[in-house]
């Protein structure tokens, strides 16, 4: 059931607690931040998202910006909903969109909102006014790569590194790249009112670089995709809950929340919590769509 979150001064919805599957019977990923009860940040926007993003009460004209984490379809697919439900609504002012670089195997965030948007090419190109700017749309998107390669080594595992990329006077948001298999991907912290809140999105948690993004978190949304035994490309991807439990104890985060909750892992709570238990000391709860957290 929905809790409120519209008239928090901080906290964290989570708009979808599944993964890709359907049969989960749970939207994929997606977070709203609350500030001051306006929705002012998603994090990613997985399939049924825009769904749970009515259901939770938010418009789009309150966003501040949008962040991916990744762009697999469980975590992006639903931006061309969301944008078109804009249009009824009275947004003004730009919507900043984050997100990765690309490669060989994916396109970097700026790309993929091209390809969505783009009044030519696009395959919603009918939507096309909303990123271009000769065009009438009120207002435009403005998709933005974060790049970290000048100061990555060349090597699979990433540098620790984090980075600032957006700040106004509700919020400072950072992000650091994370491994998710050969798939570009970051981790994101959002600091508001003394408090932070940070995503792990997809990761298997090997490079080190999520501990220092939640170091001292008050709140850390870790993705519980995979079970203990995992191996092989599951293993890669995600991270399993002895890791989980690990990194958030060496970050001293403050609380845990589990989202990303797939048929591999649902039924299974007591032993993932087992799990993260013999190394994290604090409180750890399971998500569930239209969940509220306040760090």
């Amino acid at each position: 059931m929905a809790q409120s979150c519209g008239t928090a001064e901080l906290a964290v919805q989570v708009l979808g607690s599944g993964g890709p599957e359907l049969a989960d019977k749970r939207a994929s990923s997606s977070y709203l931040i609350w500030i001051d009860g306006k929705a002012r940040v998603l994090v990613d926007a997985g399939g049924g998202a825009a769904l749970r993003f009515s259901e939770a009460g938010a418009t789009v004209s309150d966003l501040d910006v949008i962040l991916f984490s990744h762009l697999h379809v469980d975590h992006a697919n639903d931006l061309p909903a969301l944008v078109k439900s804009s249009y009824f609504e009275d947004r003004t002012r730009a919507l900043p969109i984050y997100g990765p670089l690309g490669n060989k195997f994916m396109p970097s965030t700026v790309a993929y909102v091209r390809a969505l948007f783009d009044g030519t090419h696009g395959v919603y190109r009918y939507l096309g006014d909303f990123l271009s700017p000769l065009n009438d749309a009120t207002y435009k998107l403005q998709p933005r790569n974060v790049d970290f390669r000048s100061k990555l080594v060349a090597s699979r595992k990433t540098s620790n590194k984090i980075k600032i990329v957006f700040t106004n006077e509700h919020m400072r948001i950072s992000a650091t790249p994370v491994l998710h298999g050969a798939i570009p991907a970051l981790a994101w912290s959002i600091e508001s009112k003394g408090k932070r809140i940070v995503f792990s999105g997809d990761t298997n948690g090997e490079d080190g670089n999520l501990e220092l993004l939640a170091a001292q978190a008050d709140l850390l949304i870790a993705h519980n995709a995979v079970p203990e035994d995992a191996g092989g490309v599951e293993r890669q991807l995600h991270m399993s809950p002895s890791v989980i439990g690990r990194i958030a104890q060496t970050a001293e985060v403050k609380q845990l929340v589990l989202s990303h909750r797939m048929r591999r892992t649902l039924g299974h709570e007591t032993e993932t919590l087992g799990a993260i238990k013999k190394h994290y000391n604090g409180p750890s709860v399971f998500a569930n769509d239209l969940d509220c957290f306040k760090p």
